[in-house]
C-alpha cells in the first residue's frame, strides 16, 4: 500500500509544518548527523537537517551515489532491497538521526539502523511523517532511541522500542 505525500509536499505551509514539528521533536536529541532513506526520507531529512543545522547522509538504492559507498541488504514483504551510504558519510561514534517518511512493517528502517551502525555510527533517533502501526513496524526497532511518528492512525506517536514490548 503506497502512502502519496507529493500533495503535503506541494503545498509550502504543510511542507513547512512538517519539515519543523520533525525537526522540534528531534531537537533534544542529542546528534551530528540526519540520514535521510531514499526517495521521500531524503527530502524530509534534508529539510530537517538545514533547520537543525547538521549535516545531511543520504541512504540510497545502490548505484546512486558517485563515491565509494558501503551496502546493507533487506529483506521486505515484496522480496530483497538495499541501501547504500557514502563509505566516509559517518565517522566512528557520530550520533546520527534517521529520517523517512512512513514507518510501516520496519525492514527499511531496522536497514538504516544496520547501515548507520556498519558505518561506525550510533543511531541517536528516529522520525517519520506517518506510521502505520498495524503493521507493528516499530516491534523491529530494538535500540535504545526515541522514536517519533508525527501522525500515528493508531495512536500512541512517541514511544521507545522498549515501551512497545
Amino acid at each position: 500500500m503506497f502512502k502519496d505525500i507529493t500533495p503535503l509536499l506541494s503545498d509550502g505551509e504543510a511542507f513547512r509544518w512538517v519539515a519543523d514539528a520533525l525537526a522540534d521533536r528531534l531537537s533534544d536529541t542529542s546528534a551530528d548527523r540526519i540520514v535521510g532513506i531514499e526517495a521521500r526520507g531524503l527530502i524530509l531529512g534534508a529539510a530537517v537537517a538545514y533547520r537543525l543545522g547538521l549535516g545531511f547522509v543520504p541512504f540510497r538504492k545502490p548505484g546512486k551515489l558517485p563515491a565509494i559507498t558501503h551496502s546493507v541488504s533487506y529483506r521486505l514483504e515484496y522480496g530483497e532491497a538495499a541501501l547504500e551510504a557514502p563509505a566516509d558519510a559517518l565517522e566512528p561514534g557520530q550520533r546520527a538521526l534517521i529520517v523517512d517518511d512512513v514507518l510501516a512493517t520496519g525492514g527499511t528502517a531496522v536497514a538504516a539502523v544496520d547501515l548507520v551502525e556498519s558505518l561506525g555510527g550510533v543511531v541517536a533517533g528516529m522520525g517519520f511523517l506517518l506510521e502505520l502501526s498495524f503493521l507493528d513496524g516499530r516491534s523491529k526497532l530494538v535500540g535504545n532511541y526515541p522514536v517519533i511518528s508525527l501522525f500515528c492512525p493508531e495512536g500512541n506517536q512517541e514511544r521507545s522500542p522498549e515501551e512497545d514490548r
